[in-house]
């Protein structure tokens, strides 16, 4: 894999596989999407290290910004489709969402998050495996406004691209386009993951009753 990545990472295409990947991931969370941005960057930074930084600007190796500035737009652009369609979505949504507890819970923790006037549980939430899509679809089931959570997503999709992009970067510096520096920085991904994923599903503060 390593290797057919390698060689794809060479291709302007690079760029088209990865927009695609993370569009699609908030409907299918199964894509590997983060698992690929950060094998092409270390792919790139470890052969860049190889090489030397003057051989490698004549590989055609991705460009780390333009992989980041893709990965980072087609997430707002995923996050904002998926909104999309569930604020259209109908009494057919609804009721979908209200048989998932996960899919309530999180839909009233972002309205009360976006109701105080903070979104921190969209950037959270872009870490958890599946947070992405269940946030945008149940902000769109809320119907939230878009001025409410688009600059949320925004600043999700950009903080999970430069935060996979970096892994991949670091991993390839230090330990080379290889299964180890991959291997290294896909754990780091898996636990802030993780993290994630146990703070999105912690229950949110009680509020007291009204006197």
């Amino acid at each position: 894999m390593l290797e057919s990545v390698g060689a794809l990472t060479s291709s302007p295409w690079i760029y088209a596989v990865v927009t695609l990947s993370v569009l699609l991931d908030v409907f299918l969370p199964v894509l590997p999407s983060g698992v690929l941005v950060i094998t092409a960057a270390t792919t790139a930074a470890g052969s860049a290290t190889a090489v030397g930084a003057e051989a490698a600007a004549g590989t055609g190796h991705a460009d780390l910004l333009a992989l980041a500035a893709c990965a980072a737009g087609a997430s707002v652009l995923g996050d904002l489709v998926a909104y999309r369609l569930a604020l259209r979505g109908g009494a057919r949504l609804e009721r979908a969402i209200a048989r998932s507890r996960r899919l309530t819970r999180a839909q009233e923790r972002l309205g009360m998050a976006l109701s105080r006037g903070g979104g921190s549980l969209v950037v959270i939430a872009r870490f958890a495996p599946a947070g992405r899509s269940v946030v945008s679809l149940g902000a769109g089931a809320a119907h939230r406004k878009v001025r409410e959570f688009l600059p949320w997503s925004a600043l999700a999709g950009v903080a999970w691209a430069t935060y996979s992009v970096g892994l991949g970067y670091f991993g390839g510096q230090w330990l080379g386009a290889t299964w180890l520096g991959t291997g290294v920085s896909l754990l780091a991904l898996f636990a802030a993951g993780g993290l994630a994923a146990y703070v999105v599903k912690r229950p949110g503060p009680t509020t007291a009753p009204a006197a």
